[in-house]
């Protein structure tokens, strides 16, 4: 493996024209695929196939033809001023007007008069009028969006207080791009920090942009034959860019360090890429793993999204093997420091008139490599304390993860500024909790030998289901052979007595099916939410497994070591569930809430956990392969197993330091979201990584390699023979890199120097 990437190295910076003009051939085809390309539709995939909730829904669609039960809707609240009731001869004349107003719209498919349907609370003060769409969201007119918040405004001027809930109006997430944008000036701060050089800061994040670039185009122009679309591509830009950063940016270090070290640019290329860059591919493939991990979780949108964002982690390994050795030779003193520069290191092959080894990798003396030689070796001398304090202090986070609590939010956790959650708080004091999260019966009777008798029977049976207060009138379809009705819960949808309403009324399914002959499933969206919900927890456990027993033999590969795959897998899991702990304690429980802008407590997310998982292992795997394969590599040198530890932080530690800080300041980025969800994400990866970075891989991973000494390198014999030999360390390119130099200087006799 590294003497293949040496090779590739070597021959990307020699051949440095042509690899950049084969990535710009590549980016502008798949950019042009992408502008050709019709847009994305729906690919009426099921969003959790197997669970009862959208079986249900997806019998609605069979058996009620012409009906889309994923149409557009608003439900349009009314508040009577002060005193008044809703009721009053002028302000039913303003509703009626409304309902009359949007009842003639082309893409309108009903408008439900409040008088007529009985929605008006008891005390008259409020009352909703219910407007369904034949199309999508995303398939309203402008017109049609135009007329609706007109007959509101008109509404809004008779002196009612109007606030509309549903999809139709629905404001949208704010973009991502100034977050990432945001996330790029940060990192492009520390790398500058990092290098002391605008060329080596710039470098990482013009090849990670290029990445990026030709995954997203490349999505764009496979959406439409393969279902993919910008929320599927989320994923994939967020990592693209997060570990194409951080794969050149190793490579770039080391490509310094070899330079500091005496070598020829080329040489130093090819050097890099043998090492730092077998690195990278053992740290994406750990990524890759995570991701393509997410299709045992059964949903198909985490599926997709999983393999886009696996796929983007892809290119952005051979960005860093090939792009970055190329431009490299493009500039090959440009990325030195300015003291690497003044002492003619890129002139003359040599250390300069210094003559320092780096240590410091070409970098300003006295600063943050000589940091983490020392914080190494003050590890070292203590690793049962510094131990014994990371596994206490990290250990108590993971408690509160115990009563996490999982489902969709939705208006109730928007921010008091939209008019949905005012029209959610205004439902929910006129007509009850539950109101705003009514579960849908779906009866099928198609086996019934009295249709109407069985629905009767089991629309009175959930009647008098304790906590449900009630039951609409059952419609049935034209066939006759399934009808729907609601039952409306006392409890708002999110709490967990709700989720109990639902297990009790499916519990009675047997007693009618046996009575009846008939049968039902319960959906709407708070029954879906709590189905969603449950499913994705029975498969965080599978997906945990899979991941970690998958990358274990990765890096057993990798370390040729027993111990230290399984001091990492503890390490990851021990970061995961204290991120997780967290979570739970601020957006569950509200510990500092309110520091963060949180309005509105409750459960975590349903995907949350999985992405959290994904996302975190593949991070914290990268900066496990990056820190210790330094470490690996002074040992199989000769150094002794304390000695190789602080090595590896001499080498590695600075960039380290700066990938975490680069991806803390791009989701941090995310926390300042108004979307409660965005929110928790951003929050839980931030947590993630300076847990796991900081604590587990910076202070755990040197304490417990300390107490191990040799023990930490032990492989079995036999395990030895039988495993692939991939030379992740680079033993083999000693007598490579001496060839390959004697070749060099044969070329430098007869060709003239070549300066920055």
């Amino acid at each position: 493996m590294a003497t293949f990437l040496y090779r590739l190295g070597r021959t990307a910076f020699r051949r440095r024209w042509l690899v950049t003009l084969l990535w710009a051939v590549v980016l502008g085809g798949v950019g042009l695929g992408a502008a050709k390309a019709p847009a994305a539709g729906d690919d009426g995939t099921s969003f959790m196939p197997g669970i009862e909730a959208q079986k249900a829904f997806d019998l609605i669609g069979e058996r009620f033809p012409g009906s889309d039960a994923n149409g557009a809707n608003a439900r349009i609240v009314f508040i009577a001023p002060g005193g008044e009731k809703v009721t009053a001869e002028e302000n039913r004349a303003a509703i009626d007007e409304l309902v009359s107003m949007l009842a003639g719209g082309a893409q309108v498919d009903s408008a439900v008069d409040p008088f007529k349907a009985g929605a008006v609370s008891k005390d008259a003060s409020t009352a909703y009028a219910t407007v369904d769409y034949k199309v999508k969201a995303d398939e309203l007119t402008d017109a049609s969006k135009d007329t609706l918040e007109k007959a509101i405004g008109q509404a809004r001027e008779a002196g009612l207080t109007v606030e509309v809930g549903g999809t139709a109006l629905a404001s949208q997430p704010a973009a991502g791009g100034s977050a990432e944008a945001i996330g790029i000036a940060l990192a492009a701060v520390v790398l500058l920090i990092t290098f002391g050089s605008l060329a080596a800061a710039g470098l990482p994040l013009l090849t990670a942009v290029i990445g990026v670039g030709v995954s997203m185009c490349a999505i764009l122009a496979l959406g439409s034959a393969l279902g993919l679309t910008m929320t599927t591509g989320t994923l994939a830009s967020m990592l693209g860019l997060a570990v194409g950063v951080d794969y050149a940016l190793f490579v770039v270090s080391r490509y310094r360090e070899e330079r500091a070290n005496g070598h020829a640019p080329r040489e130093a290329a090819g050097l890099a890429a043998g090492t730092a860059g077998s690195a990278v591919v053992f740290a994406g493939l750990t990524v890759i793993i995570a991701l393509a991990g997410l299709s045992v979780v059964g949903v198909p949108m985490l599926t997709k999204m999983g393999l886009c964002a696996a796929a983007a982690v892809a290119v952005g390994v051979l960005v860093a093997l090939t792009l970055v050795p190329a431009l490299l030779g493009m500039w090959p003193n440009a990325v030195l420091s300015r003291k690497a520069r003044k002492t003619k290191t890129g002139e003359t092959g040599r250390t300069g008139r210094t003559g320092k080894r780096d240590g410091d990798v070409g970098r300003p003396s006295g600063t943050t490599g000589s940091l983490g030689t020392r914080w190494a070796r003050f590890v070292m001398r203590r690793p049962v304390a510094v131990l014994l304090l990371g596994v206490v202090g990290l250990g108590a986070l993971p408690l509160p993860a115990a009563h996490l609590e999982m489902g969709m939010p939705g208006a109730e956790a928007k921010p008091t500024s939209t008019t949905e959650r005012r029209a959610y708080d205004a439902l929910a004091d006129g007509f009850g909790a539950g109101f705003n999260g009514p579960l849908t019966i779906v009866a099928d009777v198609e086996r019934a030998a009295n249709p109407q008798a069985a629905v009767a029977a089991m629309a009175e049976q959930i009647k008098d289901t304790d906590g449900v207060v009630s039951v609409t009138r059952p419609q049935f379809n034209e066939a006759g052979n399934t009808a729907l009705f609601s039952a409306v819960p006392a409890t708002a949808p999110s709490e967990e007595a709700t989720k109990d309403i639902v297990q009790t009324i499916r519990a009675k399914r047997p007693g009618l099916e046996a009575d009846t002959g008939a049968t039902f499933e319960v959906t709407g969206s708070t029954a879906m939410n709590i189905d969603v919900a449950q499913a994705l927890k029975d498969a965080l456990v599978p997906y945990l497994a899979v991941i970690v027993l998958l990358s274990l033999l990765l890096l057993l590969v990798v370390f040729r070591s027993v111990l230290v795959p399984v001091k990492a897998a503890l390490g990851f899991l021990l970061s995961v569930l204290a991120s997780l702990g967290t979570v739970v304690a601020v957006f569950q429980w509200g510990w500092g809430a309110e520091l963060l802008g949180v309005e509105q407590t409750g459960p975590i997310m349903s995907l949350m956990p999985v992405f959290l998982v994904g996302i975190v292992f593949g991070l914290a795997m990268d900066y496990e392969v990056f820190l210790v394969a330094r470490m690996r590599e002074a040992y199989v040198h000769g150094e002794r197993p304390g000695q190789a530890v602080v090595s590896g932080f001499r080498h590695s530690a600075r960039v380290v330091v700066a990938a975490a800080v680069i991806m803390m300041a791009v989701f941090s980025g995310f926390v300042g979201s108004g979307e409660s969800m965005i929110k928790t994400i951003g929050f839980g990866l931030a947590v993630a990584v300076l847990f796991d970075a900081f604590v587990v891989r910076m202070t755990l991973v040197p304490a417990v390699l300390a107490l191990l000494g040799d023990k930490a390198w032990w492989l079995p014999r036999w395990l030895d023979k039988a495993l692939p030999r991939v030379d992740v360390e680079g033993a083999a390119l000693a007598s490579q890199a001496q060839a390959s130099a004697a070749t060099d200087a044969g070329t430098r006799t007869r060709e003239p120097a070549r300066t920055a």
